[in-house]
């Protein structure tokens, strides 16, 4: 499956905070991406959204929260008069309490009017106001659309007792103190993913907890187990260099942190649904890669 199309624009790389609307087309297929969306739903009789698993049918004003990382997709909606929300991982990732927060909401994904009035009406003026700010094109828009999405994230918090029956929360007495470490020991991840050690027993240790524990508690923050979510970071710092010139896939590889051109090009293709090399044709016109191997060509004389 090719989950290409939505990962075009480089997002992350541009802004902390992007909104959308009018999209023709009422579908859109399976993917993810690094950063993470909210939709307000627009009017009419179908609108069915899928995260993870489960399939959502929704009527106007409700509301889908896709977390990064998650795979989702737009089975039939009204998407010309619904508004899509994107933050950055980095926007998450800024504040503690924030990425508290995301752990906390991490199976919610939609929250509806009739089960919710009252924070539903909040929330979608919330977005209203974003929507207003983020249009109209003004000095600071980003500036005071992140006040109000941080706004957002603090209005689903109000109302945790009220959203408990649905969050699933698996917390197991997790304290702040360990997702402290988790989240010092996944930054470090992210910025040393060509580390000559970064094995789940290595970062156990860094975290202060033993293996098992470890490997219980990534997988209850994440939905996901070490290896998995490993793979996925370096993806997704390949897909960034993918999209940039000058270096070969080879390069790409090692500074994503794989080891070896087809382990590179197997966890790809399964995740991508395409090789490196297709994906980074989306971006640049030239492949180094290509271009070092072709022979220089003689000149004939006639």
């Amino acid at each position: 499956m090719d989950y290409s199309t939505y990962e075009i624009y480089d997002f992350d790389r541009v802004s902390a905070f992007h909104m959308s609307t009018g999209f023709k087309e009422r579908s859109y297929q399976a993917h993810w991406h690094s950063y993470g969306e909210i939709l307000l739903v627009g009017p009419g009789k179908t609108n069915i959204y899928k995260v993870g698993k489960n399939t959502y049918e929704l009527s106007e004003d409700d509301l889908v929260i896709v977390w990064p990382m998650e795979m989702h997709a737009i089975v039939d909606a009204n998407r010309e008069e619904s508004l899509v929300i994107q933050f950055s991982n980095a926007f998450i990732n800024s504040l503690f309490d924030l990425r508290r927060i995301m752990r906390i909401y991490r199976n919610l994904h939609v929250i509806c009017v009739n089960a919710h009035p009252e924070l539903a009406a909040k929330l979608k003026a919330l977005t209203g106001q974003m929507k207003e700010i983020f249009f109209a094109q003004g000095q600071g828009r980003e500036i005071k659309c992140c006040m109000l999405l941080m706004e957002f994230m603090l209005t689903l918090l109000e109302y945790r007792k009220e959203l408990a029956p649905e969050l699933d929360e698996d917390d197991s007495g997790y304290t702040d103190d360990v997702m402290r470490r988790m989240l010092s020991v996944t930054d470090y991840i992210k910025n040393n993913l060509t580390s000559d050690d970064l094995s789940q027993g290595a970062m156990a240790k860094m975290a202060g907890i033993s293996r098992d524990y470890f490997s219980r508690l990534f997988k209850s923050i994440t939905g996901m187990n070490y290896s998995k979510w490993l793979n996925l970071i370096r993806l997704e710092k390949a897909s960034e260099l993918l999209a940039q010139e000058g270096r070969t896939l080879t390069e790409v590889a090692m500074l994503s942190g794989f080891q070896s051109i087809p382990s590179f090009n197997r966890v790809f293709r399964e995740e991508k649904g395409m090789a490196p090399r297709e994906y980074r044709a989306l971006f640049v016109g030239n492949d180094p890669e290509q271009t070092e191997k072709k022979p220089a060509r003689k000149k004939v004389e006639e």
